[in-house]
């Protein structure tokens, strides 16, 4: 148990560190965009005196390396500024886009996950038959096209042809849950459609393995149910990889849905991002950018913990 503390102990600081080296490349990114902001604000009929002003109230006035560390000590505080764009509070607007970016990839994964480990496990037992052959290639032609696109069919075939559900998902403080359901269906299952092709062939190849395994075979051997081979022999032992893909395809549910919310018109944190870079709301960009970072990193974290506390193996070097 000493063993496992000091391992999350050694992923956090890493993440912490990865945080910051993130951090330093939003920032220095976004200061290379070219164009001046407050130009960009006040708009090119602007007196050079306005724009100065301007720019000494956005503290564009000192050097790029002390308004990054004023910058990064107001994000330790939990202060991520103003917004250029409308003068409210960006704490506020985020936690309104993230929770509904939250809310439509939890809605992703309770779809994609026990159906794409379910699809795994069936191929795995069924292998090398026309089934196995049909649901990888069904599944890998999912995932060999961009998101929008799916969306985009999606959008045709299930609300413009056959009107079973909305095409845009246009939601508010006001929108009750199951209203929320249903206008989030047709993005919630292009999400699926894109990640469940890795969930399902990482779980398809843990079992493989295991069923290889000796002490497998051995089971086989002395007549145990196929249902009680895979519970109690083979998923206990294939869980730390389909965690760990599990895990990363969350994160990449809450981090890659900006196309997603783009094509549906979602008010979630990628459309919020995208918003932002077109009116240059440079504090909305960076803390967006940030948010979606420590996402990422902390699905990361979790990912390593949860394949390492069901497979003490890996904690020790071989």
């Amino acid at each position: 148990m000493l063993d496992l503390f000091e391992m999350i102990a050694k992923r956090l600081g890493l993440g912490i560190l990865t945080l910051w080296l993130v951090s330093v490349v939003i920032f220095f990114s976004v200061e290379l965009l070219p164009g001046d902001i407050a130009e960009e604000i006040l708009g090119q009929s602007a007196t050079p005196e306005t724009l100065a002003a301007l720019r000494t109230e956005l503290g564009l006035d000192r050097t790029a390396l002390v308004r990054y560390f004023d910058w990064l000590w107001d994000f330790t505080r939990g202060d991520f500024g103003v917004s250029l764009a409308n003068g409210r509070d960006i704490s506020e607007i985020l936690v309104f886009r993230f929770s509904n970016t939250l809310f439509l990839a939890a809605y992703a994964a309770l779809i994609a996950i026990p159906f794409a480990i379910t699809l795994g496990i069936l191929v795995a037992l069924y292998r090398e038959t026309i089934f196995d052959r049909i649901a990888n290639i069904v599944t890998l032609s999912f995932i060999s096209f961009p998101e929008f696109f799916i969306a985009y069919i999606l959008i045709l075939l299930l609300s413009v042809k056959l009107g079973w559900f909305p095409s845009l998902a246009n939601v508010s403080e006001g929108t009750t849950f199951l209203q929320r359901l249903d206008l989030l269906f047709l993005p919630a299952l292009t999400l699926t459609l894109v990640v469940m092709a890795h969930m399902m062939r990482m779980t398809r190849a843990a079992i493989v393995n295991l069923l290889a395994m000796p002490y497998v075979e051995m089971a086989v051997l002395k007549g145990v149910s196929p249902i009680r081979l895979l519970v109690v022999h083979a998923l206990p032992n294939a869980l730390s990889p389909i965690i760990n893909v599990v895990a990363l395809n969350l994160a990449f549910l809450i981090t890659g849905v900006v196309l997603v919310e783009v094509v549906f018109v979602y008010p979630g944190l990628g459309q919020l991002l995208v918003d932002s870079v077109s009116k240059r709301d440079i504090p909305v960009v960076q803390a967006s950018c940030l948010a979606f970072a420590m996402t990422y990193i902390l699905l990361n974290l979790t990912a390593d913990v949860l394949s390492i506390a069901t497979n003490p193996r890996l904690m020790h070097k071989r």
